[in-house]
């Protein structure tokens, strides 16, 4: 499996930004999918997860209403709509999909796949 992050780029602060992955090899709608991100000098952290058909999403109080998460099974696509982004909101972004149960959501071990990652950048 193949998963192809792209969509990130440099902002100011209060724009806005879609990320997009695609999958190849697999298909998409089997699985759970996820977006992460990892600042400089930080951990990998949680930012979203959306269930394999769509119908529950789940966030970090740090995105929440600010970030949508979404999916297009028939173009084995996954989406991050960012709305307001902050500067702490910079960071590698990375794309995930796996078989998590609901209490391992948060987890990267909860992932199988993950793509190369996209570089958000937001300036104040």
């Amino acid at each position: 499996v193949q998963l192809q992050a792209s969509g990130g780029g440099l902002v100011q602060a209060g724009d806005s930004l879609r990320l997009s992955c695609v999958a190849s090899g697999r298909t998409l709608s089997e699985y759970g999918v996820a977006w992460f991100r990892q600042a400089p000098g930080k951990e990998r952290e949680f930012v979203a997860h959306i269930r394999r058909n769509g119908g529950h999403t789940y966030y970090a109080d740090s995105v929440k209403g600010r970030f949508t998460i979404s999916r297009d099974n028939a173009k084995n696509t996954m989406y991050l709509q960012m709305n307001s982004l902050k500067p702490e909101d910079t960071a590698i972004y990375y794309c995930a999909i796996g078989t998590p149960i609901l209490s391992n959501i948060r987890h990267e071990g909860g992932y199988r796949y993950w793509g190369q990652g996209t570089q958000v950048t937001v300036s104040s």
